[in-house]
């Protein structure tokens, strides 16, 4: 009887051709299965124009509101809003995107997702529905996104609470990218998986550079808060001491007067 009909009887050569058929998607590692994938309709110049006119739009923004209600905002006070606000903008609504719209990236086709198709030539992670990304993308959106922008008014008010708001928050940001590179590296170090294309383009432009940016700003601030904040408990120390010798001062030179006698 012929049971070449049915479709576990392949032959090997077969199985040969069903394996060397080309991936039906750019990621690694490379069989990795993205189910529904839509190659992107818009080329690469055209949506990096697109995300970094809304980002500008929203820093103008920013910035005229910033000022308007701070005239006496310093450069470098307004450079921290746009910083916050920027990240602000990145955290709540880009990465925000992905954590609910993870499973449907790859074969949409709006601004974001292309953007995110993108990117995942460097990090494949982010069309696998990827736990670890989840998780951490979702702390990133939900509480560190809202974070940056109560920053951003903080600096603005000149609240005595922007230092503490921007330690946590560059906290976040060194933690995260430090989580973010060594799982993908440890990975490749021990399993010889790689999530990331081998171009430069994509590894070392995407991947490296795209991120570096979170590891080294927030280290300068972190550093300008830490000695801000080093300086202000320092004076109020000084404050305090002072204050004690006075008061030991005022003590010590009262004369008890004796009593009169009738």
């Amino acid at each position: 009887m012929d049971w070449s009909w049915w479709p576990l009887s392949l032959t090997g050569e077969d199985a040969v051709v069903i394996e060397d058929l080309p991936p039906s998607h750019p990621y690694y590692p490379l069989g990795v299965d993205i189910p529904d994938y839509a190659p992107n309709e818009s080329p690469v110049p055209v949506l990096l124009a697109a995300l970094g006119g809304m980002l500008g739009f929203a820093l103008l923004g920013a910035s005229a509101l910033a000022l308007k209600i701070n005239p006496g905002l310093t450069k470098s006070n307004l450079a921290l809003v746009c910083w916050f606000v920027m990240n602000g903008c990145l955290h709540c609504f880009f990465e925000g995107y992905f954590v609910l719209n993870h499973d449907t990236i790859a074969s949409s086709q709006n601004l974001f997702a292309q953007l995110w198709k993108e990117y995942a030539l460097s990090d494949s992670r982010y069309l696998t529905s990827d736990f670890f990304m989840l998780s951490v993308e979702s702390i990133t959106a939900f509480i560190w996104g809202p974070l940056c922008f109560a920053n951003a008014i903080s600096i603005i008010g000149g609240g005595p609470i922007r230092h503490a708001l921007r330690i946590i928050v560059c906290m976040a940001h060194l933690y995260g990218v430090a989580l973010y590179y060594s799982t993908s590296l440890c990975e490749l170090y021990f399993t010889g998986n790689s999530h990331s294309r081998p171009e430069t383009l994509y590894f070392w432009v995407y991947y490296v550079g795209f991120n570096l940016p979170w590891a080294i700003i927030p280290m300068i601030l972190l550093y300008g808060s830490a000695r801000t904040v080093t300086k202000a408990v320092r004076a109020l120390d000084k404050v305090g001491m002072t204050l004690e010798a006075h008061r030991f001062r005022q003590n010590g030179s009262k004369v008890i007067e004796p009593k009169k006698t009738k």
